[in-house]
């Protein structure tokens, strides 16, 4: 369907001083217009102050049908026909006159289109569109199966005419049927395509093949009794859109190169006209019906301009809908929008121009030749009688040969983007206080006309694209409204449209209409959508307290369950109190969860200063329940402001009074992805006021509840290397928790498996350092117990231990810990024989097993002998730990082996009870 508009597209006009009766014309490069008159070709300027005036003038060798320029090369291409021979010429060097020209043969379509490697033939009642691709080599010949091409097209051809010669008759014809091909199912229409290059022998060739991609035939109109002949297609075009930035930069784009980013093609029937868009897809975009016969069309990125006899018609065009939506990967979400591709095109001007015969677009400038038609004779050949034939049946206009009739050739200025954009704007007014469709039509024809604007900015001067683009925020804005207004399918898209505005919440709101209508005030879904939105996305702005107050009463209509979800927003910080808790004492908790309801009232009690209500609505639902909430509604807890995390009040209230309900509503925030790792740690940090270098223990109780929850998305390694990292640097420093720690080692070794129980050798070790500070036992506890779990990677920490000293039992203890974990065993024991003797012992019962057993006798044993014959103050524990250790040896070995372990120069009588149980140990068992 078109609608039609009254508006005011065309602006003055210029008529260009011909010689001859214009029959072909066309624009060529940024200022030259060509007009051709049989065999003669004229150029004039239509740029400056040369506006009109003749350029230059140069002879064709026969009688021009058809004109096209190309920008790249600068050159004028003629279809041109002489003796009966149709044939293709492109005239070089035109500005200097011609000096120069290459002729190449063609085929005979009616119309033929090429641009940036896409190429449209069209015949009377076809359309083939092919896109040329490399291939070969320089130096080949390129052909396209040329053997079984060629003769496929012969037997096409004859086939066909002997089928139709044989079944014609004077009393009927045969029509194929109309059909419509896309992408590679085009290349089922019959048709047989060559591609061949006939260009200079060392010229570069850059196709060699080619892809089908659109074909479509239209059936002859039978409906009157005589076919006839201007039943044709016309007008064929190929319409490049190119990619050269983005509309919402700061006015700068981010490459100059132009790179091709829709490609439309247009062609008419003499009452409908076709759209179709055939880059990346190839599909029907739009459908143009005339009301009354056209002549000719000529198609740009913000219209299409169509000719009758006596009417200049101006419609819309989808190009840059189409063309947006393969630049911005955002548009049609949340962030973007543009009106739809499919949405009704419109008439915008329909212009009274008498004797229109064609017509040719260049730049600003609509070019027209007009001539006024002497009166003619309509004479049939051949009898109404014989009514559908094939034969000759067309109505011949007989003109009288002494009428010669006036024509003229106008250039028609077209206003400003601008300048029509504003007209546009005012004739929606009359629309404003309807809900409507219409005013949303003409609006999104306003947006689409400042988008295909800015989409070639290369061409606009600054001033002129910062208009635009204030055009292009000012008609969003529009849009925002008008869908904000309605309660339809499509009132989501205020959110986008407003955004894309840049208007401030405050300032969308003061825009709309708060009177009320019979006492009740009603807030469509468009509104309400956006304004919900615009609070859930921490938009860093604060509403005053009075548009505050209209907001959450807007919501308590509209939508009351989401009354406490806007309470939580930063934007709504400046409500009041009293008014905020008004509203959430009137809420009916019964339709949804009460849990979000009473947290809200806590929070507000805190703001109002009234700490006995704030301790009765958070006893009123058990620790798990209130956690489930502070899920359903993160920012009681959490806001983000200007990009930092800011805890809230009641988040600041509860590290103090309950700081174990925090950390587990953290950690379910966490583990329900509504908080991501850095951010939860960064939470803490702000709460407890610590710089990035420092961390409070509440972060550390976050950590340990982390590894106790087991959370999926925890990477361990890594949560393990914080938690030891922050022992380690505390134990060091002698730096005691700044508060008290939520679990103790005991604790996180019975609710956790990653946390070990602590080796007993440990225990004995710790115990002989009766100087141990119990400040720092808690940490040193969880550090072990974590070596001594079974998760933990021992060599990601050994660059780090350099800090914790061995000389402390503390150091000392993490230190032979992890070196056991790494089987250094024959260095632990000499260590523990150096440090803490009556740990060896424990600790070879504890270790030495299995493989290892073999240690008792071959480094325990020996090395404690050593050590007695060198007396001092630890000869009793050595002498202590050598008879353990005998023992377990006198089990484990033979009788031989045994004798063979033992030191050379030992007193017998000390190894005589060892060896008397060696050798009675057989007989006892």
């Amino acid at each position: 369907m078109v609608q039609l508009y009254n508006l005011h597209p065309f602006g003055s006009q210029q008529v260009v001083p011909c010689k001859l009766e214009p029959e072909r014309f066309c624009g060529g490069g940024r200022d030259a217009l060509f007009v051709a008159a049989g065999c003669k070709v004229e150029a004039f300027a239509v740029a400056g102050q040369e506006l009109c005036q003749p350029r230059c003038a140069f002879s064709t060798l026969g009688r021009v049908l058809r004109l096209a320029y190309s920008e790249a090369g600068d050159y004028l291409v003629a279809i041109e026909e002489k003796n009966k021979a149709t044939f293709l010429r492109a005239y070089v060097n035109w500005r200097s006159k011609r000096t120069e020209n290459s002729r190449v043969y063609n085929i005979t379509p009616v119309e033929i289109s090429f641009c940036v490697g896409y190429v449209a033939v069209m015949s009377d009642l076809e359309v083939l569109i092919l896109k040329l691709e490399p291939g070969p080599k320089n130096g080949e010949r390129v052909h396209h199966n040329p053997h079984k091409t060629n003769n496929r097209m012969r037997w096409t051809e004859e086939g066909i005419s002997n089928e139709i010669s044989q079944l014609e008759s004077d009393d009927f014809v045969i029509c194929q049927k109309p059909l419509e091909l896309l992408g590679e199912k085009s290349e089922q229409s019959g048709l047989s395509v060559t591609l061949e290059s006939t260009g200079l022998a060392d010229e570069k060739r850059k196709y060699s093949h080619f892809q089908h991609l659109l074909y479509r035939r239209f059936a002859p109109d039978i409906s009157s009794y005589v076919l006839s002949d201007d039943i044709k297609l016309h007008s064929l075009q190929l319409l490049p859109v190119y990619q050269t930035g983005s509309l919402t930069s700061d006015g700068k784009n981010l490459s100059q190169e132009k790179e091709l980013l829709s490609l439309f093609c247009f062609f008419s029937l003499p009452h409908v006209g076709y759209l179709y868009m055939v880059v990346k897809s190839v599909e029907l975009m739009s459908v143009y019906q005339y009301p009354e016969k056209s002549q000719q069309a000529v198609l740009t990125p913000q219209f299409l301009h169509v000719i009758t006899s006596n009417n200049l018609q101006c419609f819309t065009v989808r190009c840059s809908a189409a063309a947006a939506r393969e630049e911005d990967p955002y548009m049609d979400t949340t962030l973007k929008a543009c009106p739809p591709v499919s949405m009704d095109v419109c008439a915008l001007r329909i212009q009274l121009f008498i004797g229109l015969k064609a017509i040719c677009h260049f730049k600003n400038h609509i070019i027209l030749l007009t001539k006024a038609d002497p009166e003619a004779i309509p004479e049939r050949r051949q009898s109404p009688k014989r009514l559908l034939s094939r034969k000759d049946t067309s109505v011949k206009i007989k003109i009288p040969p002494v009428a010669e009739a006036g024509w003229n050739l106008y250039i028609v200025n077209t206003i400003s983007p601008v300048q029509l954009y504003k007209e546009m704007i005012d004739y929606s007014n009359t629309y404003k206080t309807v809900k409507t469709q219409s005013c949303i039509h003409l609006l999104s024809e306003a947006h689409l006309l400042v988008r295909a604007a800015l989409m070639d900015a290369s061409q606009l001067e600054p001033g002129e694209k910062a208009e635009l683009l204030e055009a292009f925020k000012e008609s969003c804005g529009h849009l925002g409204d008008c869908y904000s207004r309605l309660d339809s399918q499509h009132s989501h898209l205020t959110l986008p449209y407003y955004k894309m505005s840049g208007l401030s919440m405050a300032e969308v709101l003061a825009r709309m209409d708060w009177t009320v209508e019979d006492g009740l005030q009603k807030y469509e879904r468009g509104l309400i959508f956006y304004i919900n939105h615009s609070l859930y996305e921490n938009l860093d702005e604060e509403l005053s307290e009075e548009l505050a107050a209209k907001v959450v009463q807007m919501f308590y209509v509209a939508e009351p369950k989401q009354v406490p979800h806007i309470l939580c927003s930063p934007s709504m910080k400046n409500i009041n109190p009293l008014t905020a808790m008004s509203y959430l004492r009137k809420l009916d908790t019964s339709g949804f969860s009460s849990i979000l309801v009473t947290l809200t009232k806590a929070a507000v009690a805190l703001k109002m200063g009234d700490l006995d209500m704030h301790r009765n609505e958070m006893k009123s639902h058990s620790e798990m329940k209130l956690v489930c909430g502070f899920i359903l509604e993160p920012r009681l807890l959490i806001q983000q402001r200007k990009g930092q995390i800011v805890p809230t009040e009641l988040a600041l209230h509860l590290k103090e009074t309950q700081p174990g309900l925090l950390v587990a509503s953290v950690l379910g925030l966490q583990k329900n992805n509504k908080i991501g790792i850095e951010e939860a740690d960064s939470f803490f940090k702000v709460l407890c006021a610590k710089d990035e270098d420092t961390t409070p223990q509440l972060l550390v109780d976050f950590w340990e509840a982390q590894l106790v929850a087991c959370l999926p998305d925890v990477v361990l390694q890594e949560l393990f290397f914080k938690l030891t990292s922050q022992y380690m640097w505390r134990l060091s420093k002698r730096q005691p928790p700044d508060t008290t720690p939520l679990r103790t080692s005991e604790d996180l070794i019975n609710a956790c498996s990653h946390y070990g129980l602590i080796y007993p050798w440990v225990h004995i070790l710790i115990s002989s350092d009766s100087l141990a500070d119990k400040n720092y036992t808690e940490d040193l506890s969880k550090l072990q117990s974590l070596i001594c779990g079974p998760s933990f990677d021992i060599a990601s920490i050994i660059p780090f231990l350099e800090p914790l000293s061995e000389d402390t039992i503390a150091g000392l203890s993490v230190h032979v810990l992890c070196r056991t974990r790494l089987k250094e065993y024959e260095q632990c024991i000499d260590i523990l024989l150096e440090r803490c003797p009556e740990a060896v012992i424990p600790y070879a019962n504890h270790e030495l097993k299995e493989e290892n057993r073999t240690l008792w006798w071959k480094k325990l044993l020996p090395e404690l002998c050593r050590r007695i014959k060198c007396g001092g103050e630890k000869y009793q524990l050595y002498l202590s730990s050598l008879k353990e250790t005998l023992s377990i040896v006198a089990v484990e070995l033979e009788l031989k082996d045994f004798m063979n372990v033992l030191p050379e120069d030992g007193t017998a009588a000390f190894f005589l009870p060892y060896l008397l149980y060696c050798s009675r140990k057989k007989s006892l068992t």
